[in-house]
């Protein structure tokens, strides 16, 4: 399951490929580890239909049955589409996509001396263009974290599927829905939910590669 992920591009990226999209990001440059909870730049339709960037917190609402005590940490990644707890978010008006330029996997064996879990990192290419994650957002209340306390928030997840034959190795249960044409991202965002949930699949296994570990 993917809780990490990397953007590293400008605005002027997202802006050739959504000609007048609105920036509420109040940021040009973007350099960030994004981590569950944390705020990330998304792209959504506004009131007028328009796309707008803006920065939205990592985690959807969690199914009541697994929420326990007072707070919901959230669910970052969204697999089982046919659940009624997902399904009022498929429509084209919560509907998002979230760019990333790499995303993160822990392999299964640990290292010997660290005892730690191997981070590994993916991208389309090792020059890491800018990508999108299939995502949903909606408003929400409640309390993520006690010291907070109950917020009225703005949230987002992505949708996962099954791993391709480079992420399965490494992580055998599934990888993020990855978006690269502009036809993809107006079918995500536009297309009835029968539609648009055939880009639920693995990326071909020819365009993404497991970049060089360093450190």
């Amino acid at each position: 399951m993917c809780n990490l992920y990397r953007i590293t591009t400008g605005f002027q990226a997202m802006r050739d490929l959504f000609k007048g999209i609105g920036n509420r990001t109040n940021k040009t440059e973007f350099d960030d580890n994004i981590y569950p909870d944390y705020p990330a730049p998304i792209a959504r339709k506004d009131k007028d239909g328009d796309m707008e960037l803006a920065m939205l917190r990592w985690g959807m609402p969690t199914p009541p049955m697994f929420v326990k005590g007072e707070t919901d940490s959230g669910v970052t990644n969204i697999r089982n589409v046919k659940s009624p707890h997902w399904r009022r978010w498929l429509g084209p008006d919560s509907r998002c996509v979230i760019p990333a330029t790499r995303f993160s996997e822990y392999g299964s064996v640990r290292d010997p001396e660290t005892k730690k879990l191997p981070l590994h990192w993916f991208a389309l290419t090792e020059d890491e263009p800018l990508f999108w994650f299939a995502g949903v957002w909606t408003k929400w209340h409640g309390t993520r974290k006690k010291k907070e306390g109950p917020v009225d928030t703005e949230i987002f997840a992505f949708l996962t599927t099954e791993p391709n034959a480079v992420v399965k190795p490494i992580h055998s249960k599934a990888m993020p829905v990855i978006l690269r044409t502009a036809d993809e991202i107006d079918i995500w965002m536009n297309a009835p939910a029968e539609e648009a949930l055939k880009l639920q699949k693995p990326l071909p296994d020819d365009e993404l590669v497991v970049l060089a570990q360093t450190g």
